[in-house]
């Protein structure tokens, strides 16, 4: 139980010494002003419906048993009215007069627990939507820089009875390009695509951990990562080291084939 400070114990010790020194006043008074206050004291509802009685009753008879019933109600209120007034301090009341008693000082906190964890979650705006906003702008920038920099005039026209060699496809193909020199067309263009993606469309059931932090997702890393890492051999391969013929050639010593 938590101790009452000091302050309130002595506040209290010195309201019983008021009360004990102001009780023999307290008697003498209330003795000559009972009936007084007992009478100020009976409800405004009992004093009307004695008033009412009284002017009801019609004869000697009926006004003796109406003011015999009228008697009882008046007694009844008075002793009703009298019972908190005996001692000039109504019924419960502490030292003083007071009916207000301190039992405990209660430290203050929280009276509820607290049943909602929180959660590692943001919402979409501002938080997420600010961020893909702001990565929008610099891609923006960047190919509007590239654009500068970076000449790309358009080539001319195609002649359809001349291939060009080595003839490239754009370089968001090449991986499948390369496939293509290395593989029967069935495999390369249909069946190792399709594996991507039906891997893909399994991934979500094959990884359910909810956590979207690297260290705890190590299954799905190392596939998007393996992923990431063969075709972009492959685009690399295809662009830079396959010259006249679509052969393996040395970009640092025949010379290089490529076109954005």
């Amino acid at each position: 139980m938590t101790e009452i400070p000091e302050h309130l114990l002595k506040r209290a010790k010195e309201a019983r010494d008021k009360a004990a020194s102001s009780e023999p006043a307290g008697e003498a008074a209330a003795s000559t002003e009972g009936s007084a206050e007992a009478e100020s004291r009976i409800p405004a509802h009992l004093l009307e419906r004695s008033k009412a009685a009284k002017a009801s009753a019609g004869g000697e008879s009926a006004g003796d048993a109406g003011g015999g019933g009228v008697a009882v109600a008046e007694k009844a209120a008075a002793a009703v009215a009298a019972a908190p007034a005996a001692g000039g301090v109504p019924v419960g009341a502490g030292p003083g007069g007071h009916t207000q008693r301190l039992l405990t000082v209660v430290k203050s906190g929280s009276i509820q627990e607290v049943k909602a964890q929180p959660v590692d979650k943001v919402h979409t705006w501002p938080h997420l939507l600010a961020a893909e906003f702001v990565a929008a702008l610099a891609c923006l920038a960047f190919v509007f820089l590239f654009s500068i920099w970076v000449n790309a005039p358009l080539m001319e026209l195609a002649n359809a009875n001349q291939t060009p060699n080595p003839s490239k496809a754009p370089w968001y193909f090449m991986g499948l390009q390369e496939l293509l020199a290395w593989f029967h067309p069935m495999v390369a263009g249909v069946t190792i695509p399709g594996v991507g993606l039906i891997v893909l469309i399994f991934a979500p059931y094959i990884d359910k951990n909810p956590s979207n932090k690297p260290e705890d997702r190590k299954f799905a890393t190392s596939m998007m990562t393996i992923f990431l890492m063969f075709w972009a051999v492959l685009t690399i391969i295809g662009s830079f080291f396959r010259g006249p013929g679509f052969n393996f050639v040395l970009p640092w010593v025949d010379g290089l084939f490529f076109h954005l």
